[in-house]
């Protein structure tokens, strides 16, 4: 089992910036790749950016150029830092982490962007 918990969530205004932290615990060793995603409400879950245990990443086109993903190995947590944040960022995310038999959740975290 994986455990993933998120933080740095909260409210900012446009133009702001957050550093969102996804702390993996358990049997983290089968990870290949964590990903971040979103939810906002009444929409559906999307996805945000990844990476892979190689460190190669990618990020939605929606998101690119503002936001970076990164990981620190020694402390098995990944960050999402989000600049230059609009409105349209407002959402829960959550962090995914996949193995080659399963995938596992965060609980989430809002972020929400005001005007």
């Amino acid at each position: 089992q994986v455990q993933l918990v998120e933080s740095g969530g909260g409210l900012v205004q446009a133009g702001g910036s957050l550093r969102l932290s996804c702390a993996a615990s358990g049997s983290i060793l089968g990870i290949n790749t964590v990903a971040w995603f979103r939810q906002a409400p009444g929409k559906q879950r999307e996805w945000v950016a990844t990476i892979t245990s190689g460190g190669s990443t990618a990020s939605a086109d929606s998101v690119k150029g503002r936001f970076t993903i990164s990981r620190d190995n020694a402390k098995n947590t990944v960050y999402l830092q989000m600049n230059s944040l609009k409105p349209e960022d407002t959402a829960v995310y959550y962090c995914n982490a996949g193995s080659i038999s399963r995938t596992y959740w965060g609980q989430g975290t809002q972020v929400t962007v005001s005007l």
